[in-house]
């Protein structure tokens, strides 16, 4: 018997051969860990590896769940708030076991990869990744550990209303690892809080991320002119990081830390 990272029991008769994932940031820690015989489907989110591009085509939003018994998985792995409980209840009264993952860090995603080759025979690949990742983590974390003053970095997900990354999000930790803070420093109920442009100007960050400086002038500045005032506006901090990497939790967040160093210390 297994308990996934939400303390669930997960009963498993053997060893699992054929899975999948209901969340694209799932889907690649799979294929970081397995072989890609045993990832027997893909969701219309997935577009990475390319190799996820084979791969059979199942709903996740909302689950077919007569297309997910077609498929005769042994195992589906998702990701918590992607997938509802009530869904995984579901799909194990049909003879599914659902198997949920939580990352609060970035050393999170490197237990949870190790994890899955606990889960699927693969503890050796699992576990030469992530000594290989924790590496390059470490290295960056040298670079900025004598860093003056932390950047105050401020990154958006939704510009109408405001959606920003809070402080319960994995891009806190990030930004730790590269010397910086995330602006926000307040606990919202949700991960990804609406702020006011009054709230904003208080935090007056020093780093916006959520797009080209050209697309938020006409887009978000123009809704919120007075937000022209933050140092980010004011010094041309304004920066777009490749999305997929922003916003999916994996094992490509060694890239998606080398990218932000690169708009922080360029």
């Amino acid at each position: 018997m297994l308990k996934d990272d939400l303390g669930r029991e997960i009963r498993l008769a053997e060893r699992p051969e054929r899975v999948f994932a209901l969340a694209s940031s799932m889907t690649e820690m799979l294929y970081a860990v397995l072989d890609s015989s045993s990832i027997i489907a893909r969701t219309p989110q997935d577009n990475y590896p390319a190799a996820a591009m084979s791969k059979p085509l199942v709903s996740n939003y909302p689950v077919d769940y007569e297309q997910v018994l077609g498929l005769k998985p042994d195992l589906i792995f998702t990701l918590e708030g992607i997938t509802p409980l009530d869904v995984a209840a579901k799909l194990e009264e049909l003879g599914i076991p659902v198997y949920y993952q939580k990352y609060e860090s970035v050393e999170d995603i490197f237990t949870g990869l190790e994890d899955i080759g606990k889960i699927m025979g693969r503890e050796k690949q699992a576990r030469s990744l992530t000594d290989s990742l924790r590496q390059e983590v470490n290295a960056i974390k040298k670079r900025h550990a004598t860093v003056g003053q932390p950047l105050q970095v401020l990154a958006i997900t939704w510009k109408d209303p405001i959606y920003v990354y809070g402080q319960n999000t994995i891009l806190t930790d990030k930004l730790h690892i590269l010397g910086a803070e995330n602006a926000v420093k307040e606990v919202f109920d949700q991960p990804y809080p609406a702020l006011t442009r009054e709230y904003i100007l208080k935090l007056n960050p020093d780093v916006l991320l959520g797009g080209t400086r050209e697309e938020l002038e006409t887009g978000f500045f123009n809704l919120y002119p007075e937000l022209r005032k933050i140092k980010a506006y004011q010094h041309n901090r304004i920066y777009e990081p490749t999305d997929d990497l922003m916003s999916r939790p994996g094992p490509r967040v060694v890239e998606s830390l080398k990218e932000l160093e690169g708009f922080l210390y360029q």
